[in-house]
């Protein structure tokens, strides 16, 4: 064995010690003074070992991407490799929630009383709802907002309240929704990764973007799907400033705008922003003009909600006092300040822990990297930044495994760096079945 392989165990032992420790110390926090409001900390679940309709599929799905996944990655065409990777991670995502059963893993999830689908009859006129949005974030204001409602600009809610408009009612629509749009997620940065760091690391990662831990939480989550939004805004940055192409600048900048009306958190993605754009410099000193429609576009979603009479700026001050009303309030921020990234080790695995110790090495230049893996692991530096930001915040105290799922997959293509990519597969495989059939997660 290697010394750098030694060194990757030791990083993932010691990622899974700090998950041990987050379930220990959170035991005996929440026994003691009930202030954490999880039933299994750090997760938000409950133990419930049990087995489901979506097993056997989880199962196949999973010894197939591990015997075939990083062969076909490297072997099929790059036209071929995206839609098979999109429909291999749906049906990850898919097998995983059915697990739980058609009802409870996919086509209630989003029905519950914190959830959008409770407030769909109150944007019968969509212009007065908006006007009269902020007026009900706090908990003492009239009928106010459901929790994630509140949580969230409205751009999220509308989202469902269009799915409804259209013929697509109730939890099973809106589930398969966020399933099919998340899965999309690892379309989208595969194809920042080859634009950045070359074809050959995104082939690397696609096996992992595709089975990822990660998928029990994309199904069924809104977080699933504003995390395909926020990744395509990256993706299509990516192309603009290595294509200099407006066309995706526009693009670009339209999602970023979107992603910044979807979850107020999501601003964040202007890090992983910056560094596309610093990785992509070369294109942009040779058509600057870039800037103006990828300006363009970011305007355009911002300014139809200020017109319509949503102040976001406002809403946001509103959140934190309903944040600091609730649990959120309560929840100890010493706890959750390291648990949190306990959380985004079972979300992401132990083979994306050692991945970023290598992530880690190209930037210090430890490791001779060639410069491809140097981009790489820029990019993904960019989004680990972006996850520690928001978890110094305190305004992410629980529930991060779902929360943090648009930076999360952009930490998965850290495990493009590992050697014996099977090894490490089997490794994340097994974390989300372990997960999905011993507990019974929910928010």
């Amino acid at each position: 064995m290697t010394r750098s392989l030694r060194r990757d165990l030791y990083t993932a032992v010691a990622a899974a010690l700090l998950v041990a420790a987050a379930v220990l110390a959170g035991r005996r926090i929440q026994d003691t003074s009930h202030t954490l409001f999880v039933d299994w900390p750090p997760l938000l679940a409950s133990w419930g070992p049990h087995l489901g309709p979506g097993t056997s599929a989880a199962l196949l799905v999973a010894i197939a991407t591990v015997a075939y996944g990083p062969a076909l990655a490297v072997r099929l065409p790059w036209r071929a490799l995206l839609p098979v990777a999109w429909v291999t991670g749906t049906a990850w995502i898919c097998s995983l929630a059915l697990i739980d059963g058609w009802q409870r893993g996919i086509a209630r999830r989003l029905t519950t009383r914190y959830e959008y689908l409770q407030v769909i009859d109150r944007f019968h006129d969509i212009p007065a709802a908006l006007r009269d949005f902020t007026g009900h974030i706090l908990l003492d204001s009239p009928d106010n907002w459901p929790a994630h409602v509140a949580g969230h600009p409205p751009a999220a809610t509308l989202t469902f309240v269009l799915l409804d408009r259209a013929g697509l009612r109730g939890g099973g629509w809106a589930g398969i929704w966020c399933i099919a749009v998340g899965a999309t997620a690892c379309v989208a940065v595969l194809i920042a990764v080859r634009a950045l760091a070359g074809e050959a690391l995104a082939r690397r990662a696609a096996p992992f973007l595709v089975l990822a831990p990660a998928a029990v939480w994309m199904g069924t989550s809104a977080d699933a799907y504003f995390a395909a939004v926020a990744a395509w805004a990256v993706a299509l940055l990516a192309l603009a400033v290595t294509g200099r192409s407006f066309r995706w600048a526009g693009a670009s900048g339209l999602l970023f705008g979107l992603t910044c009306y979807l979850s107020y958190g999501l601003t964040l993605v202007a890090l992983i922003a910056a560094a596309v754009l610093a990785l992509g410099r070369d294109g942009i000193r040779e058509r600057p003009a870039l800037l103006l429609p990828l300006l363009a576009g970011l305007a355009v979603v911002p300014t139809a909600f200020t017109l319509a009479g949503f102040d976001w700026w406002e809403a946001y001050r509103l959140l934190v006092t309903r944040y600091t009303q609730g649990a959120g309030g309560i929840r100890p921020y010493g706890y959750w300040v390291w648990a949190n990234l306990a959380c985004a080790v079972i979300v992401t695995g132990l083979a994306t822990a050692a991945g970023l110790r290598r992530t880690g090495a190209a930037l210090s230049g430890r490791h001779t990297e060639p410069r491809d893996g140097v981009r790489l692991a820029v990019l993904v530096s960019a989004a680990l930044l972006a996850l520690l930001l928001a978890d110094l915040s305190g305004m992410s105290k629980a529930e991060t495994e779902r929360i943090w799922l648009p930076f999360a997959v952009w930490l998965l293509p850290a495990c493009a760096f590992l050697p014996r990519p099977r090894a490490w597969l089997t490794a994340q495989a097994l974390l989300a079945l372990l997960v999905n059939h011993l507990l019974r997660t929910g928010w």
